[in-house]
């Protein structure tokens, strides 16, 4: 017995790599790709995360270990900590698996996950449960990301049943996790009591679920198009959302305009009672207030004037930071910023960049005598949080550069190339 041809692999042949917990459904889906010469010569290994959640979860990595040497595959053991911070062990596992998969996946490999119809099933009422849209109601996608690398899901449109007779019908040996039948997990839950449950008054409900979950990822496709065209109109090359036409939007547009916004700007989502705190304490402010909203850790989304930016958590700064800098490489700042040197190999002799201490004074091209920077920053329309961690690039007692926009007199030949400019950025978070 086999399984129906696997899907068709993206355009680029990528190495695959398993995640691999050992247990029926990945044993199968390592098997079957490690069965197709095609998916070997494009490069197969696996990588089994070990919880150490479980008495066995030693001898669960040494029978992966076995397995994989029978199927002369490379195989990765990555040992993890579960931190529990309150948001249950279920989903503090699932990040800790997915910060391991992040870290261990090399350049140009995609991961390849063994969920199948129940899973997706399961995925669809626990969203449910939660109130999600059609966002979250479309579940797991046959392919997605995880950071910078593809995920592929080939087997979401199979049941486990199917995959358990694939698995008898090839003698493979897999390993049963006794939490599996723990009915306090949500997911055991579902798994263990409802699905059965709905399955014997509707037969066919896992496959019908997951049709549902297909149709809602449709229909938020649609919406998604329809969320990006808007906010290239509404953002265009800023890094804020402007608050007037935000507020000309319906109240769900505008939260969907929102969510698709911090998602393209590495944010985690807004939840649900936040979007209601903005609407009435931010973008209804007067302009001249600084409101905001807080979530995750310390991202705001804060009102200044009539533009909404987002603040990403920050470490604390050191006020007596300073670092040299030559401009030949980025250089990484204290903010987690990084400054670059645009349009030249770099400086003509080694610089000093520090952090505002206050009282700085900056000439401007084109002035006879320099302005208070206090002044400088202002008339730059810059956000106030924004100048706390301002770089400034001196040479001597002389202040050459603050930040990106404003350059001073004397960053020009010699010092620098003409033309020469700076950029400060954030890396893109997961």
């Amino acid at each position: 017995m086999s399984l129906p041809p696997l899907p068709p692999p993206p355009p680029v042949a990528a190495p695959l790599v398993v995640g691999f917990s050992g247990g029926l459904d990945s044993t199968v889906l390592l098997h079957w790709l490690a069965a197709d010469p095609a998916i070997g010569r494009r490069g197969l290994r696996a990588i089994h995360i070990h919880h150490g959640l479980q008495a066995q979860a030693d001898d669960w990595a040494d029978h992966c270990q076995q397995l994989a040497a029978q199927w002369q595959l490379e195989l990765q053991v990555i040992r993890v900590q579960v931190d529990n911070h309150g948001q249950g062990m279920e989903a503090a596992a699932r990040d800790a698996r997915r910060q391991a998969f992040i870290h261990a996946l090399r350049a140009g490999e995609q991961l390849v996950l063994a969920h199948h119809r129940e899973d997706q099933a399961e995925t669809f009422l626990l969203r449910a449960l939660r109130g999600s849209g059609c966002d979250g109601l479309a579940a797991m996608q046959p392919w997605s990301r995880i950071g910078p690398h593809p995920l592929w899901r080939p087997l979401l449109d199979y049941s486990r049943q199917q995959l358990h007779r694939y698995a008898q019908a090839h003698a493979l040996r897999w390993i049963d996790d006794p939490s599996n039948a723990d009915t306090d997990f949500d997911r055991n839950f579902l798994r263990q009591q409802v699905l059965p449950l709905l399955a014997r008054r509707w037969p066919h409900a896992s496959q019908a679920l997951a049709g549902s979950a297909a149709r809602c990822a449709q229909d938020a496709q649609l919406l998604a198009m329809h969320d990006q065209q808007l906010l290239a109109q509404l953002a265009g090359h800023h890094d804020y959302l402007p608050i007037n036409a935000l507020t000309a939007l319906a109240s769900n547009q505008r939260a969907r305009l929102i969510r698709a916004w911090l998602r393209q700007r590495g944010a985690p989502p807004l939840p649900g009672q936040q979007h209601q705190r903005l609407d009435q304490q931010v973008l209804a402010s007067a302009h001249d207030r600084q409101a905001r909203v807080s979530w995750a850790g310390g991202w705001q989304l804060r009102r200044w004037r009539d533009q909404l930016h987002l603040l990403a958590p920050a470490p604390a700064l050191d006020p007596g930071w300073q670092a040299s800098w030559d401009g030949r490489q980025p250089l990484p700042l204290p903010d987690g910023s990084v400054w670059q040197l645009h349009g030249a190999p770099g400086f003509s002799r080694v610089l000093q960049v520090r952090l505002r201490q206050g009282g700085e004074r900056l000439r401007l091209p084109g002035r006879t005598h320099a302005t208070a920077l206090k002044d400088c920053l202002q008339q730059a329309h810059l956000p106030p949080w924004q100048r706390l961690s301002l770089p400034l690039l001196w040479d001597g007692d002389e202040l050459l550069a603050a930040g990106d926009a404003l350059l001073a007199q004397g960053f020009s030949p010699p010092r620098v190339a003409a033309g020469a400019s700076l950029q400060r950025c954030w890396p893109t978070a997961d």
